[in-house]
């Protein structure tokens, strides 16, 4: 995540390399996949008690 935020730092002053879009994107789609993976142990583990 931290790595996500100085290129997107970097960006807004300056345009970014294609190797750092290509690593920005990389680093996102790595973060939305662990943020997918964290929502679905939860919704895993939920139980309905009635």
């Amino acid at each position: 995540m931290a790595r996500i935020s100085e290129l997107t730092k970097i960006s807004r002053e300056r345009e970014l390399t294609p190797e750092e879009t290509e690593e920005r994107a990389a680093l996102r789609q790595e973060y939305l996949a662990e943020i997918k993976a964290s929502l679905k142990s939860q919704l895993d583990n939920i139980e309905i008690v009635d």
